[in-house]
C-alpha cells in the first residue's frame, strides 16, 4: 500500500544571508511576521512599509532523506506560490508558475537538501508580459500575467500584499505497481435511483506495466468492480432509494462515502476516498416575455437564490484552517443564507471550504479565477489554464454543494463597457477561454453541471452583457451614483452583485488602528478605505437620509452601518418580491480579508455589521415587505418555504407620536414557493410628502403599542419621506438588564420604548471585544418592547448598555 510521509517540519527561509525558522504550509509574510521581521502590515499604514517583500525572491529549504522500499517516491505539492524552481542535492526537480495547481515529481532515490526558490511575481508578471504585450487591467497592477490570487496585488477592498510560499501541504508519496491518477466521480439521479460513474486514471511503475489489476468502488452498500490491463477504467453503481442532498431550507443533506480501491493479486496499492451527495442541478435559461431566465433547478426545483459572494477570508490564505472556514460558513447559514460564490480574484477553496458547505447546504458558484482584467491567451499563459482548469474541476467535482461553473468576473462586460475593445486592437482578452476552452473542459470533465460564460452575462453577444433583463445582472450604479431606494427601478433576471459599504466594527477598527484618534479621514481610516472615493460615496449615502454627523464619529459609524443595511435589504426586498421573474440575489460581499471599510457583512475580525443581521431577516423563508409602487404601496407577502403561509397581516397607518390613524386586517394564504403581492387599501396608504406618517404592516407575533415584547412576528415599514424630513420624537426607552438561567455568559438587554424609537441598534462590541447580539436594527412602537440576547460581554451596568446603544434622533 502506498505510504505518505508529510513535509511539514524542518523547513527555513532564505533570503540572502538571512535565514529563518520556516512554517509550511505558510508564506514569507507569515514566517517574517512570526520571527518579528516585519510589522503587522493588517495594522496602521504598514502595508506599504512591507511592499518589499512582494518584490524579492525567496527561498525554502530543507533537508530531504529516503527510506523507502517502495518502486516511486513521488514529491507532490498541493500549492506553490507561485514561480518557482525546485532543485533536490543541487540536481533539478521542476518549475512552477501557477498558485492554482497541484504538482508532482519523481525524486525516486534521491536525497540531499531541497530547495523550493521562488522569484518575485512582479518578475516573473513582467517576463510573462514581454511575450505576450499590454492588456487592460482596472487596476494597476499585472495580475493577468501570472496565475496568482489577483487580489494579492490589491483591490477596492484588499491590501497589496504579493506573497509567495509553500502555501498548501507538501508530502512524500511513496508507492509501488500502480497508484490511483485521477478519479471522477459522475453522480446524477435517475426516478430515485443514484448513479455513480467512476472514471478511473491509474499510473503505473516501470515495474508495473502490464500487470494485471483489479479496481473497487463502494457507496451506500453498493460495490462495483472491474480488472484493468490499461491505463483506464470505468466503475459504475447503482444505489436504489439513493437519498437526495438538497440546499439548506429544501430538504437534508445526507453524505454517502463514496470508496474506491485499486490492488493486484497481492494486496491493495492505493485508495481513494470522498463524500458525495445525490442531486440533480440544471440552470434554466429560457426566453420568456421579460427576457431571458437565470434560474437554478435542484432535485427539479426550482430556488430563489439567496446568495453572497465570497472573497479570500485571510489576504493570506493559508491562515484559513479548516475551523475557520466552518465558522465563517456557519454565520453564513445562520443568516438564511443557501449559496456562496467563490469570487474569481481569489483562489479555488480549500476541500475544508466544500465540506462545510456540503454539510450545511450552502450550494457553491465556482468562479474560474479571472477577474476585472484583459487575459492573454497567448503561452506559456494558455496551458497554465488549461492544466490550472482540469485540476480543479477534478478536484472539486465530487462535493455535492457545487452547482454551477463560472467562466469570470466581469470580464465580458470590461470588454464591452470599459474601453477595453479600442484598447485591444484584435489582442486576445480571455474571450476564448470563457467561450472556448472552459466550457470544453467542464462538458469533458464534469457534465452534470451547468457552466456560464461570466457574470455578468446575458447568455450570447445578442445582449449587452450586462442587460438585467436577460441572465446575470452586476447592479453597481446604485452605490456609485445613486441613492438606494434605486434598487427598486428595475427587476434583474439574477443579481449577481451589489452592495453598500460600511466601517467595520468599533473594536475591529480600534485594533487595527492602534493609538489613532478616530475620524473618517484620520490617516488609518483613509488607508483602511480602499474604494474609489470611497467615503465620498458613504457620506453621500447618508447625506441622502439623514442630517450630516459633522464631527460625531460615532453617529457616523452608525449611520454608514445602518445606511449599508438598509440598502442591502431594500434591494433583496424589492428583488425577493418579484420571483420567478428575479430567481436570485447574491450580496457583494460575505467576508473580509482584514479590517477594513468594505461592502461585507462580517468584518475582517470576523465581527458581524447590522447588515449581517438583515441579511438573516430578509433571506429567511419567509418575508413581509412593503413596497413602493407607481399606483400605490404593495404589500407583499414572500413565502419560500415548503409549507402554506396562512396570515393575518395587520396594516396600520401610524402618526409620528405612535397614535393609529387607520387599520384594517388582510387574511393573506401564500402557496410554497411563492409571492403575493397586494395592494394597500387607499386610506391607508399616507401622503406621498407626509413628514408625520407611515405605514405598518405586521404579521404573526408582532408587537402592538402597550402589549408585552415582540415574539417571532414580521414587520415591514414605510416611510413616505427620508428621516431627516420625518418628525421624529427624541426618543424616549427604559433598558434593563436579565441574567440568563443556566448561562452565565449571556445577558438580556430588554429596552422599553415610550417613543417611536427608529432602527435602534446595539454595538455588542462596545461592551466586551468578545460580546456578540443576537439581533440588528429594530424599529420599536411606543409601548413596545424588545429583547437582545448578549453574550460574552462580561459584567456590565444598564449605563454600559444604553453607551452601546443608537436610534434614529432628530437631534
Amino acid at each position: 500500500m502506498k505510504d505518505v510521509t508529510q513535509l511539514t517540519e524542518g523547513w527555513s527561509l532564505r533570503h540572502g544571508e538571512d535565514v529563518l525558522e520556516a512554517t509550511v504550509p505558510g508564506c514569507v509574510h507569515t514566517d517574517l511576521l512570526t520571527a518579528g521581521a516585519i510589522p503587522d502590515p493588517f495594522l496602521g499604514r504598514n502595508e506599504t512599509e512591507v511592499a518589499w517583500v512582494g518584490r524579492r525572491a525567496w527561498t525554502y529549504v530543507r533537508h530531504l532523506g529516503h527510506d523507502s522500499a517502495h518502486e516511486r517516491t513521488d514529491l507532490v505539492f498541493d500549492g506553490l506560490d507561485t514561480a518557482a524552481y525546485i532543485t533536490l542535492g543541487g540536481r533539478p526537480v521542476g518549475t512552477t508558475r501557477n498558485m492554482h495547481r497541484r504538482y508532482r515529481f519523481d525524486v525516486t532515490g534521491r536525497t540531499g537538501e531541497l530547495e523550493v526558490r521562488f522569484a518575485s511575481a512582479y518578475d516573473e508578471a513582467a517576463a510573462v508580459r514581454a511575450v505576450t504585450g499590454d492588456r487592460p487591467n482596472v487596476y494597476p497592477e499585472p495580475s493577468q500575467y501570472i496565475r496568482k490570487m489577483a487580489c494579492n496585488f490589491g483591490w477596492d477592498w484588499g491590501p497589496t500584499l504579493v506573497t509567495a510560499g509553500i502555501w498548501r501541504p507538501v508530502r512524500l508519496e511513496h508507492w509501488s505497481t500502480a497508484r490511483i491518477a485521477q478519479a471522477r466521480p459522475l453522480v446524477t439521479v435517475d426516478e430515485g435511483t443514484g448513479r455513480v460513474e467512476v472514471r478511473l486514471e491509474i499510473e503505473r511503475t516501470a515495474q508495473g506495466r502490464g500487470r494485471a489489476l483489479t479496481a473497487e468502488a463502494r457507496v451506500a452498500g453498493v460495490r462495483a468492480e472491474t480488472r484493468l490491463t490499461g491505463d483506464e477504467a470505468v466503475l459504475r453503481l447503482e444505489v436504489p432509494d439513493a437519498r437526495l442532498w438538497w440546499p439548506r431550507g429544501y430538504g437534508d443533506q445526507p453524505l454517502y462515502d463514496l470508496e474506491v480501491t485499486l490492488g493486484d493479486e497481492d494486496g491493495p496499492l492505493d485508495t481513494w476516498h470522498r463524500r458525495i451527495g445525490f442531486r440533480t442541478v440544471e440552470l434554466d435559461r429560457s426566453a420568456d416575455e421579460h427576457g431571458t431566465g437565470f434560474t437554478l433547478v435542484v432535485n427539479g426545483t426550482r430556488v430563489f437564490a439567496r446568495g453572497v459572494n465570497w472573497i479570500p477570508d485571510d489576504a493570506f490564505p493559508s491562515r484559513v484552517t479548516p475551523e475557520r472556514y466552518r465558522t465563517r460558513l456557519t454565520q453564513a447559514a445562520e443568516a438564511n443564507i443557501d449559496l456562496v460564490r467563490v469570487w474569481g480574484g481569489g483562489i479555488y477553496e480549500d476541500d475544508a471550504f466544500y465540506d462545510a458547505c456540503d454539510e450545511l447546504g450552502l450550494m457553491v458558484w465556482q468562479d474560474f479565477l479571472f477577474a476585472c482584467s484583459a487575459y492573454p491567451e497567448e503561452q506559456p499563459l494558455r496551458g497554465e489554464v488549461e492544466a490550472e482548469a482540469r485540476d480543479n474541476v477534478v478536484r472539486l467535482m465530487p462535493h455535492p454543494s457545487l452547482v454551477l461553473w463560472n467562466g469570470n468576473n466581469e470580464n465580458l462586460w470590461g470588454f464591452r463597457d470599459w474601453g477595453w475593445e479600442p484598447e485591444l486592437a484584435g489582442d486576445s482578452w480571455g474571450e476564448g477561454y470563457y467561450l472556448g476552452l472552459l466550457p470544453r473542459i467542464v462538458a469533458e470533465l464534469d457534465p452534470t453541471r451547468p457552466y456560464t460564460a461570466g457574470s455578468p452575462w446575458s447568455g450570447s453577444w445578442d445582449h449587452h452583457p450586462n442587460d438585467p433583463a436577460h441572465g446575470t445582472h452586476h447592479s453597481w450604479e446604485v452605490w456609485n451614483r445613486q441613492d438606494y431606494a434605486e434598487y427598486r427601478a428595475s427587476v434583474p433576471r439574477f443579481v449577481a452583485e451589489f452592495g453598500w459599504q460600511a466601517p467595520p466594527a468599533l473594536t475591529t477598527l480600534r485594533r487595527a488602528l492602534p493609538g489613532e484618534e478616530l475620524a473618517p479621514d484620520s490617516p488609518g481610516m483613509l488607508h483602511h478605505q480602499k474604494a474609489e472615493d470611497g467615503n465620498g460615496k458613504l457620506d453621500r449615502g447618508v447625506a441622502r437620509h439623514f442630517a450630516p454627523p459633522g464631527g460625531d464619529f460615532d453617529r457616523w459609524h452608525y449611520l454608514t452601518q445602518l445606511v449599508q443595511a438598509r440598502a442591502v435589504a431594500a434591494g433583496i426586498e424589492h428583488w425577493r418580491s418579484h420571483w420567478p421573474v428575479c430567481a436570485g440575489t447574491i450580496v457583494w460581499q460575505l467576508n473580509d480579508c482584514w479590517p477594513v471599510t468594505s461592502w461585507a457583512a462580517i468584518d475582517g475580525d470576523g465581527r458581524p455589521k447590522p447588515l449581517y443581521h438583515e441579511l438573516r431577516r430578509v433571506y429567511a423563508d419567509r418575508l413581509l415587505t412593503l413596497q413602493p409602487g407607481a399606483d400605490g404601496p404593495v404589500l407583499a407577502v414572500v413565502n419560500q418555504s415548503a409549507e402554506p403561509w396562512r396570515t393575518a397581516v395587520s396594516l396600520r397607518r401610524m402618526r409620528a407620536d405612535g397614535t393609529t390613524a387607520g387599520e384594517t386586517v388582510v387574511d393573506v394564504a401564500a402557496e410554497p414557493r411563492t409571492v403575493v403581492r397586494l395592494p394597500v387599501p387607499e386610506g391607508l396608504v399616507p401622503d406621498a410628502r407626509s413628514a408625520k406618517e407611515f405605514l405598518v404592516a405586521d404579521a404573526g407575533e408582532s408587537p402592538r403599542p402597550g402589549e408585552a415584547e415582540s415574539g417571532d412576528g414580521l414587520r415591514a415599514l414605510l416611510f413616505p419621506v427620508p428621516d431627516k424630513e420625518f418628525a421624529y420624537p427624541r426618543p424616549r426607552f427604559d433598558v434593563t438588564l436579565e441574567p440568563v438561567p443556566g448561562q452565565e455568559d449571556r445577558v438580556d438587554v430588554v429596552v422599553s420604548a415610550h417613543t417611536l424609537v427608529r432602527d435602534l441598534l446595539l454595538q455588542p462590541d462596545r461592551l466586551g471585544a468578545a460580546a456578540a447580539c443576537d439581533r440588528g436594527p429594530q424599529t420599536l412602537l411606543p409601548g413596545e418592547r424588545t429583547r437582545i440576547r448578549v453574550r460574552g460581554c462580561g459584567a456590565v451596568t444598564a449605563d454600559d448598555v444604553r453607551a452601546a446603544l443608537f436610534c434614529v434622533d432628530p437631534a
